[in-house]
């Protein structure tokens, strides 16, 4: 059956290739690919489980159009800060290269910090205030070190919120329609529009 409506879809559309190279077009290909690669590769059947991602589709099947207005709107907003995410993690990123190179420097192969990678991994971890415990620190300049990576990973998780949160108030939810264009299936057009945006079809 899954094989039978990608068939079809394909054959609905005036460019199929469009609609195969598309999000969920890849997707359906994928539902359908693990069934024949089992009939070759043993074991290979527990890629089915691929399938949930079908489950995307529910939003267009079911026409929750206020959810979709919603993933439409949080899409547009990542997009559009993406370059300030970008340089928010090369700073994280340089941040805890320094912190773990200097605590690999305090501390020292004997307490733990066998390693640069390694104690650039424990500022990760200390940065993002996970904790794990697997290592600390024992000697107090060590000890005042992460208690500024504590301090500042408070301040650090914020800044990606705030970015993304700017965006999305600079933008008013529209109203869209789920109805996908024939020629090139693309969606997220207006509700009002008679063709689309992206290649000019009639919808």
């Amino acid at each position: 059956m899954f094989t039978i409506e990608y068939l079809l879809r394909l054959y609905s559309v005036k460019k199929p290739y469009k609609y195969a190279s598309s999000f969920f077009g890849i997707i359906d290909l994928l539902a359908i690919l693990p069934t024949y690669l089992s009939l070759f590769l043993p074991g290979s059947q527990f890629l089915i489980v691929i399938r949930i991602l079908r489950v995307l589709r529910i939003f267009r099947v079911l026409k929750l159009i206020r959810f979709l207005k919603a993933a439409i709107m949080l899409k547009e907003a990542l997009y559009a800060s993406r370059t300030k995410i970008i340089v928010f993690l090369m700073t994280v990123i340089t941040l805890v290269i320094i912190f773990g190179s200097m605590m690999y420097l305090i501390e020292g192969e004997e307490n733990g910090f066998t390693s640069i990678p390694r104690s650039i991994y424990w500022a990760i971890v200390t940065l993002t205030t996970v904790g794990y415990g697997d290592l600390s620190p024992q000697t107090n300049i060590g000890q005042i070190l992460a208690s500024i990576i504590m301090i500042m990973g408070y301040a650090i998780i914020a800044v990606p919120t705030g970015i993304v949160t700017t965006e999305i108030a600079k933008r008013e939810i529209r109203h869209v329609s789920t109805q996908a264009c024939p020629e090139c299936s693309a969606e997220g057009h207006d509700a009002d529009a008679a063709y689309c945006k992206y290649c000019g079809a009639k919808l």
